[in-house]
């Protein structure tokens, strides 16, 4: 697995956004590909502090374990459930979430590991920084692979 701290597995992940359009098509799932852009800015935002969510009883009660099952080689699997936060509702406009997107995927690699202000996920708890670095990486492949990029 590449690293989303690395300066050219991160042009990677870029490259991958940069190819996607208005109209690709998901090949699972209902989001739309502008839906998809502004539902992987969310769990960025978490780890660079700029969107604050509580945890609740069910991360108390699962998130260590779940963390544990979903660390690994493996790809994340299709059509998991999501956090309510992170759901987009609207239809946003392509071109802003791109750019957006992209430009948070950038200061992993311009600030390293200082990108990372919560060390504390709302639901897996305690995150280290590999464990913020596969986090994030495998998320966004879920998705980009989601778009077929």
């Amino acid at each position: 697995m590449e690293s989303i701290f690395d300066q050219q597995g991160n042009q990677n992940i870029i490259a991958r956004i940069e190819k996607l359009t208005p109209s690709t098509p998901a090949k699972w799932g209902k989001m739309t590909v502008s839906q998809m852009l502004v539902h992987c800015q969310q769990p960025i935002k978490v780890c660079y502090g700029t969107l604050k969510l509580k945890s609740g009883i069910m991360a108390f009660l699962f998130g260590k374990m779940i963390k544990k099952k979903i660390g690994g080689p493996k790809p994340f699997k299709q059509d998991l459930p999501t956090v309510k936060e992170f759901v987009v509702a609207n239809d946003p406009d392509f071109e802003t979430s791109q750019k957006e997107l992209i430009d948070l995927v950038k200061v992993f690699a311009e600030k390293g590991h200082d990108a990372i202000v919560n060390p504390k996920h709302p639901f897996f708890g305690e995150m280290t920084m590999d464990e913020w670095n596969e986090l994030q990486w495998k998320h966004l492949d879920h998705h980009l692979r989601q778009f077929g990029v």
